[in-house]
Order: C-alpha cells, then structure tokens, then sequence
C-alpha cells in the first residue's frame, strides 16, 4: 500500500519511526513532500537512504511572499517525481493572491519542462485553480480532494484525484460521494501526515500507517473490496508519478 503525500518531516515523532511503524501497518511506499525549499535538501537526503520512500518537492502557497525565481531554478534542478505542492489558497490567503498565481504558474512551467506530475493544493479556490491547469498538458494530482467544484474539471480533464483522512469524518459525505465517482483508474489515498487524521485516530496526529483507514474508507464508500482497491491505488501511483 502507498501512501501518496506526507509531510514526515513535519511530524513530532521522527522521520525514520514513521516509515518503520507504516511498513508494520502494511504502507510500504511513502511519497514525501518537502513543500518549502529549506527543507528540500533534507527530504532528497531522507529519500535517497530509504527504499519506497521518494520525494515530492515544492512551495506551498501559504509561502509564496517569501519564494523567488532563485528557488525554482533549484527545484528544477533537485530528483523529485513531482513538482509541488503547489496552488491556491485563499481560505487561509497567507500570501496575497496575486503572489500565489504567480508562483502557481512558475511550477507548472518546471512541471511542464522537466515532463514531471504536479501535486495541487487548493482550498477556496476551484474556479481560478481550474483556470490555470487549463493550459496545462502534463499529469495533474489533486492532493486532500476537498474541493467539490474541481470534480467535474478532473473528470473532464482526466486528473488523478487523492482523498484524505478528512473523507472518513461523519459530516463528509460530500467527499465519499466525489469518491464514488473517480474512476477506478484516476484514484489515490494519502495521509497528508501530521494533519487531517482518519476518524479511527482523530484527535492524534496522523502518519502514513493510518492511510490504511482512509483506504477502507473509500473502498466502503464505493462498494469495493478494500485490498483490490489498495493495488489500483499502487498501480495509479505507479503510473502517475512514474514509479518502479
């Protein structure tokens, strides 16, 4: 099983027991994200000594006031198997939004260059989102799909739809029902570590053995058999992110 998007680095318990307490739990693959560029050196370094772990690398968009053209001449230059996370955030607006357009567009262009999937965050902010992946040719990985008025764009448009924790909440039938729409091969499952925990673990941090919820989570949702669903999800993956 995979879980595709976690912040390890980000967590209170360290990096290395993670990975060990989800290949217990059965997680065998971790995509970490190092989604500001102080950390991108740590997570390539953490990435390369470990088997099944690989790195995602990005700016968020809550630190797109601090990001300049310096950092993603690096990012283009750094092994990652995706560009991101990146997008829009205008429910936080931590940078302003033009700002965070810019910064959007500059990592879809080194997406689009290096021939790289882009991971997509985006709260409050579907119509501009969609906007800008319109001209977008290469592979595109909504990350927590949380963002009902991006479903019809990714089915359209054939993107790779990723649910979180969040989806297993009693009040989140919006999301199972997204869910149940995703084609078989257009779906993830993440944990997106340490937030948004499974409701088996609510109010505990989260780490990438607790995708396994999430998956159950979905598979319910969709009448599917919870271990089928889990090889399509590794299969999307490897497909998506050009995984071995």
């Amino acid at each position: 099983m995979i879980d595709t998007h976690a912040h390890l680095h980000a967590c209170a318990d360290a990096p290395l027991e993670l990975v060990e307490r989800a290949r217990a739990a059965g997680v065998d693959r971790i995509l970490e994200v190092g989604a500001s560029p102080p950390s991108w050196d740590e997570v390539v370094e953490f990435c390369a000594a470990l088997e099944g772990v690989e790195p995602i690398l990005g700016i968020h968009p809550h630190d797109a006031d601090d990001a300049d053209a310096s950092d993603l001449t690096r990012l283009a230059e750094l092994p990652a198997v995706a560009v991101g996370e990146t997008g829009l955030d205008y429910y936080r607006d931590y940078a302003p939004r033009d700002t965070q357009r810019q910064l959007f567009q500059a990592h879809l262009a080194v997406a689009e260059e290096l021939g790289k999937p882009v991971v997509i965050h985006c709260r409050a902010a579907e119509a501009d989102v969609a906007r800008a992946l319109g001209d977008f040719a290469g592979t595109v990985v909504l990350h927590c799909f949380s963002s009902p008025g991006l479903l019809r764009p990714a089915l359209e448009r054939g993107y790779y739809v990723s649910f979180a924790g969040n989806l297993t909440y009693p009040n989140a039938d919006d999301l199972r029902a997204a869910a149940r729409e995703i084609p078989t091969e257009r779906i993830l499952a993440e944990t997106d570590s340490p937030y948004l925990s499974p409701q088996p673990r609510r109010g505990r941090p989260n780490e990438p053995a607790n995708v396994v919820h999430t998956v159950a989570a979905l598979a319910e949702a969709r009448g599917e058999d919870p271990d089928e669903l889990a090889g399509h999800i590794d299969a999307n993956a490897n497909e998506a992110f050009g995984l071995g």
